[in-house]
């Protein structure tokens, strides 16, 4: 469990602050709008109305040291650049901060930002992989080169082994689950015998992997 306090109540604030507090975390949302923290105290009972551009609100935020703080404002650039340079001059561990340009990203990172997340882009790069290939339910991306991937199984495998077809060898992937009926069964044995069903959760390279979808 972690302790996390996340900064702006806008869509992306609240579908964070919400997934963390259902993962088990403790989370604390902070807005200047009185409005928008009133409106959602049934769900977040763990809030605060301050404007995090003050310096005094910020220093006393950060005393309570928590885990992780996210800056999720994403109207107002400016003050998400204060608020970030607030937060690591008061001795913040760890910012990660939104951003919606490539302008932003750097500024952010040098006025210390730990991490800087691009939400709509990282949306529309998924989106765009998933419609783009054919056969994929799912995408993950780890690197620029490095992905992983739902798809279906493979025709020519059902009814083979895992340690038969040699997957890593000839197909350069790894399988770390297989899925059936919406059961995860993570790191299949090399006996594994393929079914007319599965989904295969793959990691490797994209070039690989979309060898495979083509299938």
């Amino acid at each position: 469990m972690k302790s996390v306090l996340v900064i702006g109540m806008g869509r992306f604030g609240r579908h964070l602050a919400s997934k963390m507090l259902e993962l088990g975390n403790d989370v604390m949302v902070v807005d200047k709008n009185a409005e928008i923290v009133e409106r959602f105290s049934g769900r977040f009972t763990d809030s605060y109305i301050g404007d995090c551009t003050n310096e005094q609100v910020v220093k006393a935020l950060v005393a309570n040291n928590f885990d992780l703080y996210f800056v999720s404002i994403g109207e107002d650039f400016q003050s998400s650049l204060v608020i970030t340079s607030l937060l690591k001059q008061f001795g913040a561990k760890k910012v990660i901060a939104k951003a919606n340009q490539d302008i932003q990203h750097d500024l952010l990172i040098k006025i210390g930002a730990d991490e800087v997340i691009y939400p709509e882009r990282e949306v529309a790069e998924t989106l765009a992989i998933r419609y783009n290939q054919q056969n994929i339910f799912d995408y993950i991306k780890l690197s620029g080169e490095y992905s992983i991937c739902e798809i279906p199984v493979v025709r020519d495998w059902i009814g083979k082994a895992i340690i038969t077809i040699d997957v890593r060898n000839k197909h350069h992937v790894n399988i770390i689950a297989i899925k059936q009926d919406d059961v995860l069964q993570p790191i299949p044995g090399a006996n594994y015998v393929f079914r007319e069903n599965d989904h295969i959760v793959l990691i490797g390279r994209n070039e690989d992997i979309f060898k495979l979808t083509s299938k």
